[in-house]
């Protein structure tokens, strides 16, 4: 086989679950329910004034 068939047959398979599962982890950490009060002092910070 060559090198390009190989890395073609990578991408197609396991490279398409492992970008699925890598943005499901990064939705499910965004929005977690935890999460609000951090985000809103975050949100808050170029509003402080020195």
């Amino acid at each position: 086989m060559e090198t390009y068939t190989v890395l073609r047959h990578f991408a197609d398979t396991w490279g398409l679950l492992a970008m699925v599962l890598l943005f499901l982890g990064v939705t499910t950490f965004t929005f977690r329910s935890g999460r609000k009060k951090s985000a809103q002092t975050a949100a808050s910070i170029p509003l402080k004034e020195d």
